[in-house]
């Protein structure tokens, strides 16, 4: 069964078109890629999928919702971690946690009971007292995207989960994410194409907001008759130099 399906999904601001005639289809469980130079159309995309805002043109339904005609519907069955990490650095790792969970509807009880899950999935129980600032760059991206779990939405974007942390720090979220796989959908944008490949069951490469390719790693490498998915992406949006 399809979790997003994109239906010439448009978004034109006043003297350029961000998204265009978008259409793409993405499986229940399935880790998909959302790859681009930045202004490829990425984050208008993002935004459009999760009812932030309005397409000009075509649609996308999500999990049988229409993000034009049902964007709160949609709102409810979808969450977001950003790309800033997005923590209360003053409260403690499980206040942050219990916090969110209290904010989508839980009770104190199951607030509790949803925080201390996620503390041991994402093997932060061992700092659930201490305050989120505390914690290493790593961690508080662990902890971010756990508060984005904290509603057991159908549906999550990951808007760049991994920038700015070291190799360590980066594989170590790698694990995390892929644990998901089968268990929601996950939506990535990354400019780390490693990352794709390790990550992702197929990628969407997008320039300019037009789609170039979709399929698997390797699928796209031999499209674009390449021995590596930087070979690829490069020649996919290679860009002409305006004339002098």
């Amino acid at each position: 069964m399809n979790a997003i399906v994109m239906d010439n999904l448009t978004k034109c601001f006043a003297n350029r078109t961000a998204v265009n005639h978008l259409s793409l289809t993405i499986g229940q469980g399935e880790i998909f890629a959302l790859l681009g130079q930045n202004g490829a159309g990425k984050t208008t995309t993002i935004r459009m999928l999760c009812g932030l805002l309005r397409p000009s043109e075509g649609d996308a339904i999500l999990m049988g919702h229409s993000v034009s005609r049902e964007p709160e519907a949609v709102k409810q069955v979808i969450n977001l971690s950003p790309q800033e990490t997005a923590v209360a650095p003053k409260l403690s790792v499980q206040e942050n946690l219990e916090l969110i969970a209290r904010l989508y509807g839980a009770s104190r009880m199951q607030a509790r009971q949803k925080a201390e899950h996620l503390l041991h999935a994402f093997h932060l129980q061992d700092r659930a007292q201490e305050k989120a600032k505390t914690l290493s760059g790593g961690m508080q991206r662990r902890l971010s995207i756990a508060m984005a779990l904290i509603s057991d939405p159908a549906v999550l974007f990951l808007d760049e989960p991994t920038l700015g942390l070291d190799v360590r720090a980066r594989r170590d979220l790698w694990k995390q994410i892929e644990q998901l796989k089968g268990h929601m959908t996950v939506i990535l944008t990354t400019h780390y194409l490693e990352e794709a490949e390790a990550l992702a069951d197929r990628i969407a490469i997008v320039d300019r907001g037009v789609l170039q390719t979709v399929g698997t790693a390797e699928q796209i490498k031999r499209e674009t008759g390449t021995d590596s998915l930087e070979e690829a992406f490069l020649r996919l949006t290679e860009r002409e130099e305006p004339e002098q």
